[in-house]
């Protein structure tokens, strides 16, 4: 078994941008995926799938792994994932690293309504809404139960689900143009964008296409995570990674 290794949480496009840099640099890296997509796009090195059984669970793999450091590169609403690798890092004496990019910031021409929570989002569209939802496909239930709105879903991976007449699927991988977002919405009539603030470029052009439309956007917004010393690129954190493991 190789030693040395670095764990890289991922499930993320910077997660395999990381993944891609560090063994191109001679590192030896486990990337563990969740396995919540079922065909996902996969990095350099070795891969696992699965959790891990919480922090505990976290703690004992990366004692049997001989992993030497861990790269939280997970999604930034990823709160329980990033919380335990804060706890089983802190008990192991290994260094925790994560990667996250910048949230998106609202200019003085978008209508932003931020919320804390899908729930809050799905309760504050209005009677009648033409929604273009994008968060994913675990939280979806919440706008589909809704009988008095209607809209466009878009998600990697269909949800296990029947979508109401309403409302239409759509399954797609980004990254997406502004000029594709643009005519989305205006062909599916849309009135509405919820999203989460995921930041990065990959899906930012919704967020332009609905301030051009002058489209009002409901942003969920992150969740608070244990405190980390982070990095908004994959080269930044591979750096200081390989500066902080170099004999």
């Amino acid at each position: 078994m190789p030693r040395d290794r670095i764990l890289i949480l991922g499930g993320t496009r910077d997660a395999r941008e990381l993944a891609d840099l560090l063994v191109a640099n001679g590192c030896s890296v486990i990337t563990s995926l969740a396995g919540v997509t079922q065909n996902p796009e996969l990095p350099a090195g070795e891969v696992r799938r699965g959790g891990f059984g919480g922090a505990q669970g976290l703690l004992a793999y990366l004692r049997q792994e001989s992993v030497v450091a861990v790269a939280d590169a997970t999604h930034p609403f990823a709160w329980r994932m990033s919380t335990n690798a804060d706890a089983a890092c802190r008990e192991a004496g290994l260094p925790l690293l994560r990667l996250e990019r910048a949230a998106w910031q609202a200019t003085v021409d978008d209508r932003w309504l931020p919320v804390a929570s899908v729930a809050e989002a799905a309760a504050l569209l209005p009677e009648r809404a033409r929604a273009f939802i994008t968060i994913g496909r675990n939280e979806i239930q919440a706008f589909l139960s809704r009988e008095d709105i209607s809209g466009l879903a878009r998600m990697i991976e269909p949800p296990g689900i029947t979508f109401p007449p309403r409302w239409t699927l759509l399954l797609d991988r980004p990254p997406f143009t502004v000029a594709h977002e643009r005519m989305l919405m205006t062909d599916h009539a849309v009135t509405w964008l919820v999203t989460k603030n995921a930041g990065g470029p990959a899906t930012e052009a919704k967020l332009i296409a609905a301030r051009e439309l002058r489209i009002p956007v409901i942003m969920v917004e992150r969740p608070v995570k244990p405190p980390a010393q982070s990095f908004a690129t994959a080269v930044e954190l591979a750096s200081t990674l390989q500066r902080l493991l170099s004999p």
